[in-house]
């Protein structure tokens, strides 16, 4: 930094030394006391206006510091000063200032902005403290939705519901939960899911709400159209053949019946006639069959969780199917990772999903294929177990692939089409998941998600 000889400073020290260079000389004259003495109160008075002259760059500094603390950015500073210094400080400080101005205001419009975008979102949100419950966003889709004008506190919302509020106050990030909720004369499904931020210090909470009542109803309509096709072709290609060859049989014996002579049926028309008996009592029990396996989808019991060794598990499950891997030369890898991986499940009912699996992998390879199946087990990224049931087979197509899990839906020549929907409504019994992956010509992987 260059020093700058035009500074008022500058003169100021230099009459002060000489001041006291004089005051020095004269003090050890003899008979110069008085001017001395006057010399002296000259001296002081220009320390004095020295330090005030300090004290004024500090004061205006701790003003400009005062203001940014104090979100003040409406003071200015003089610039008018006839030492450079000062007057470039100044110029600096008031710069800063509309700086700092211009930065608040473009922060409170970005703000104003994004609070507008919050408050007409057609989701509804909810921002409150979570020390004290005050809310400090409750947009216009969550009021609408909870039917509340009015709330400053997340207590407030218990006139709607107190379950609701116990599951605001209960969430943590990335949970969610489905409710059901009487709103005036209205019942809705509300889906609900939380994240927790931290802002300046404090802990709020987020929450989005959702009426999915609307969507539910329409997949439940669509579940419901499913399962009906389904089931009536099933029970028709039952039926039919049975209708039709009751029928027949009743042909034949209302012809004899009515035959004058009474002349005793003929071996082969006894034979066609049992024949057909036989049919009707095979399809008769097919029937009995298939309504039994459909009411095993509405009777699944209550599982008694125990701990699983995962490996172990893996083990049997390769041991049951020794002989059918060798007979189809498929390939097991088995990879657990730990080792010790262990989940809390009922033992056999896990099982039974992890055979359903495993035999669909096996009827998924053509002829002349490398064939591979791999189960794995490790902990994800939330550090939830997970199981998988992988092959490399012909994979699904993606129009059967979105119906997999519908009752009775198969996409084989033998199978009753449940042994996917019964595996998924265990994997729900265990607040856990099914999923599936798949490319047609690459292979298809299970993932059941505790």
């Amino acid at each position: 930094m260059d020093f700058n000889w035009k500074s008022p400073v500058l003169p100021r020290v230099a009459i002060l030394a000489f001041s006291i260079l004089l005051f020095g000389y004269l003090l050890f004259s003899e008979q110069q006391y008085i001017i001395s003495i006057i010399l002296l109160l000259v001296i002081l008075f220009q320390v004095k206006q020295m330090m005030r002259m300090i004290e004024s760059s500090n004061y205006d500094m701790a003003s400009f510091l005062d203001a940014i603390k104090f979100d003040d950015l409406s003071s200015t500073f003089k610039t008018d000063s006839n030492d450079p210094s000062i007057q470039r400080l100044h110029n600096e400080m008031n710069e800063a200032l509309v700086k700092l101005r211009y930065s608040r205001q473009e922060r409170d419009s970005e703000y104003l902005f994004y609070k507008n975008i919050v408050m007409h979102v057609g989701i509804g949100l909810i921002i409150f403290k979570e020390d004290t419950g005050k809310i400090e966003i409750f947009n216009s889709a969550a009021r609408k939705l909870l039917k509340v004008n009015r709330a400053e506190t997340v207590n407030d919302l218990k006139e709607v519901s107190e379950t609701l509020v116990n599951v605001f106050t209960r969430l943590r990030t990335g949970g969610r939960e489905l409710l059901r909720l009487k709103v005036g004369e209205d019942f809705i499904q509300l889906s609900v899911y939380a994240i927790e931020l931290t802002l300046r210090g404090e802990n709020l909470k987020l929450i989005s709400l959702q009426n999915i009542q609307s969507e539910l109803e329409e997949k439940e309509m669509e579940a419901w159209q499913n399962l009906v096709r389904v089931l009536t072709h099933e029970i028709m290609n039952s039926v039919t053949p049975i209708s039709s060859l009751a029928g027949i049989v009743e042909d034949e014996i209302r012809i004899h019946l009515r035959d004058e002579h009474e002349k005793p049926l003929q071996k082969e028309q006894l034979a066609d006639i049992h024949l057909s008996l036989q049919t009707i009592s095979k399809r008769s029990e097919g029937l009995i069959h298939f309504v039994k396996e459909f009411r095993s989808l509405t009777h699944i019991p209550k599982p008694k969780p125990e701990n699983i060794q995962v490996s172990q598990l893996f083990d049997e499950v390769a041991m049951l199917h020794k002989s059918e891997l060798s007979e189809k030369v498929i390939r097991l890898e088995c990879k657990v990772d730990p080792a010790d991986l262990t989940i809390s499940a009922d033992k056999i009912m896990i099982e039974q999903v992890v055979i359903n699996l495993f035999k669909n992998a096996i009827q998924a390879f053509d002829e002349g294929e490398e064939k591979l199946i791999t189960l794995r087990a490790y902990y994800n990224e939330k550090m939830r177990p997970v199981i998988s049931v992988k092959d490399n087979g012909t994979g699904i197509d993606p129009e059967a692939l979105e119906k997999i899990f519908i009752p009775f839906f198969t996409t084989k020549k033998t199978g009753s089409g449940i042994g996917l929907s019964l595996s998924r409504q265990i994997m729900r019994q265990h607040q856990g998941t099914l999923t599936v992956k798949s490319t047609v010509g690459k292979g298809t992987e299970f993932l059941m998600r505790f």
